[in-house]
C-alpha cells in the first residue's frame, strides 16, 4: 500500500479530518487523523494492520519473535499486526506516569520485539514504550506503524517501519498561521476525536 491508499482508507473511514486540532504533542494542526475511526472496523483494521505486518516481514531482515504496543492507540494496531504475523500480542500501559508491563505480562531477557504504534508524530511514546521494553532485558529491534506524521524525521532509537508516511504541517500554538489562528482548536478527546 501507497500512502495515498492509506490515505484513501481513511477517507473511506471519514477519519481524515480538517480544520484547528490539538495533537498529543501539544502542537497544532490543519490535518487529524483519527485513528478510532478505523480501528472500529474490523475489516479496514485488518486490511492496514496485513500490509504492515508484509512491509516489516519484507524490510527487516531480522524478525521478532514478539509484538508489544503502548496503550491505549497501539494495543489495536499491535494485536492485529501481530495476528498476521503468528505473533503473541502484549501492551504497556501508564503506572505513576511511566510504561510498563502489567497484567502478568512478561518479555525474556534477548527477546527479539517489535514495538507497534498507531500514529507517530513526535515519537515520544514509541521511545517511552522501547524504554520500558528495554528494562525487561528484551530486545527491540525495530518500531513499526500505521502511519509516521514525520515522514521519516521522529527519532525513535530504532528503526522505523511505517505503512504510510506525510509530513502535515504542525505548529507551535504560539507560531499559528493565519488560517488556523480563526478557526476555533479542538482538542483530542473532545467531541469524540480521541
Amino acid at each position: 500500500m501507497t500512502t495515498d491508499d492509506v490515505l484513501e482508507v481513511f477517507r473511506e473511514a471519514g477519519a481524515l479530518l480538517e480544520g484547528h486540532f490539538i495533537l498529543s504533542s501539544g502542537r497544532r494542526s490543519s490535518v487529524f487523523l483519527q485513528k478510532a475511526l478505523i480501528f472500529k472496523n474490523p475489516k479496514l483494521t485488518e486490511k492496514l494492520c496485513r500490509a504492515l505486518a508484509e512491509k516489516v516481514q519484507s524490510e527487516l531482515d531480522e524478525q521478532p519473535d514478539i509484538i508489544v504496543a503502548p496503550a491505549m492507540g497501539g494495543v489495536i494496531p499491535g494485536y492485529e499486526t501481530a495476528r498476521h504475523m503468528e505473533l503473541e500480542s502484549l501492551f504497556v500501559e501508564r503506572e505513576n506516569g511511566e510504561f510498563t508491563l502489567r497484567r502478568g505480562f512478561r518479555l525474556e531477557p534477548g527477546q527479539k520485539v517489535l514495538m507497534v504504534e498507531d500514529i507517530v508524530t513526535t515519537g515520544l511514546s514509541s521511545r517511552e514504550c522501547i524504554a520500558a521494553m528495554n528494562k525487561t532485558g528484551a530486545r527491540v529491534i525495530a518500531g513499526a506503524c500505521i502511519f509516521d506524521r514525520s515522514n521519516g524525521e521522529a527519532d525513535i532509537g530504532v528503526p522505523l517501519v511505517s505503512l504510510a508516511a506525510r509530513k502535515f504541517p504542525d505548529y507551535d500554538p504560539d507560531d499559528l498561521p493565519p488560517e488556523l489562528q480563526n478557526i476555533p482548536a479542538i482538542k483530542p478527546g473532545s467531541r469524540g476525536l480521541s
